[in-house]
């Protein structure tokens, strides 16, 4: 199984969401099954390394960030994973739109699995600069998403 997570930049919440999912799929012993990965919904920091506050964040939890560098989501991606994963409202709009009809339906919002927080967005550190924040609610997402996943990984 492949998962994507995607935000505006892919400096912040979403090579977050990547490092910590990573690190849960190893430790469930599924990283011989499961590919994480994460992009941007722009072109804006394409190159760029994570945010030196999301870079903070990784290493206070010890989180590999893989060398990561941004990226934008491609037409390919949405073939390409099973499951996409949008941050926000606007990622979730611009996801929609750029995913081809057959696809659209591997297109999730973060907390679309978290119970008593469906349909809340994960805002944008780069704007409130609330890094643990970002942290906090990544991770109490982020379970149920392992849930999902174990339950239909190969």
């Amino acid at each position: 199984m492949k998962v994507l997570f995607v935000c505006l930049g892919n400096i912040c919440r979403s090579p977050m969401a990547e490092a910590m999912f990573y690190q849960q799929v190893q430790a469930a012993g599924l990283a011989d099954r499961v590919t994480v990965a994460s992009a941007a919904t722009s072109d804006y920091e394409i190159g760029n390394r994570p945010h030196p506050g999301a870079r903070k964040i990784m290493a206070k939890y010890q989180l590999d960030d893989r060398g990561h560098r941004a990226r934008q989501i491609t037409a390919a991606d949405f073939a390409d994973y099973d499951l996409i994963i949008g941050m926000d409202d606007q990622n979730m709009r611009d996801l929609k739109a750029l995913a081809p009809a057959a696809f659209k339906d591997r297109v999730h919002a973060i907390n679309d699995r978290t119970p008593g927080h469906e349909g809340e967005p994960v805002p944008d550190p780069w704007y409130t600069h609330r890094f643990q924040d970002t942290y906090d609610q990544l991770k109490r997402a982020l379970g149920y998403w392992l849930e999902y996943v174990e339950e239909r990984v190969d």
